[in-house]
């Protein structure tokens, strides 16, 4: 049956294939960046807290190196500003944000044209099929027999089901992955918020003259 669709679809039938092709890719590689991205925020706090109630800044850099995901990257930043106050911290972190979430969200406008774009193609398909149809009339006049005509009607079906076959999972995907990145950015936001009170609260690391001292 699929080498029948195959070369009864034609030729835009081919673009959708291509556009699935890309489309799946992108789910796959946004599904394993995501998750590289979104770690349990809390345990990681709480050990970067720990190191530096002992004063040992290097120990609480590496930790943040060794962890992937922006929410490290995000608490390496405010620990290596954090001799310059609350204020240029908070600033150091918002920049750092910014340069994150494009990140997050690479590749995801293009599964969201993709979505919209597939049926397009399927109802090109359909309208190309459709004009091969008349074409066969039209020189077949009164004559014109159904076999005539079946590779249109292939063509115009097997473009429109293939259009929505690829954008139904692609809208959903779009959804999916934006609701995932939304979750890492909130979770980005906390911790921000969080690390602040770390590196510049005297009493936070439990030693008012540590390292996390605001200057």
């Amino acid at each position: 049956m699929l080498p029948t669709f195959l070369s009864q679809g034609g030729a835009i039938l081919w673009l959708i294939l291509l556009a699935s092709a890309v489309a799946l890719a992108v789910v796959v590689e946004r599904l394993l960046h995501l998750h590289r991205a979104q770690i349990n925020s809390t345990e990681f706090l709480n050990g970067v807290r720990n190191v530096l109630k002992r004063d040992n800044v290097v120990e609480a850099i590496s930790i943040c190196d060794a962890t992937p995901g922006p929410v490290a990257r995000l608490v390496k930043t405010a620990i290596l500003k954090r001799e310059l106050g609350r204020d240029r911290v908070r600033e150091a972190l918002e920049e750092a944000g910014l340069t994150e979430v494009p990140r997050l969200e690479a590749n995801l406008a293009l599964l969201a044209t993709i979505a919209q774009i597939a049926p397009l193609l399927g109802l090109l398909g359909t309208v190309v099929g459709f004009i091969r149809i008349y074409a066969k009339m039209e020189a077949a006049g009164l004559h014109a027999q159904v076999s005539q005509l079946s590779q249109g009607i292939w063509q115009a079906l097997i473009c429109m089901a293939a259009g929505l076959a690829v954008a139904v999972p692609c809208y959903a995907a779009y959804n999916y992955l934006v609701s995932r990145v939304n979750a890492v950015v909130l979770d980005m936001e906390r911790t921000a918020t969080e690390i602040v009170n770390i590196v510049t609260d005297p009493n936070a690391n439990g030693n008012g003259n540590g390292h996390g001292k605001a200057k």
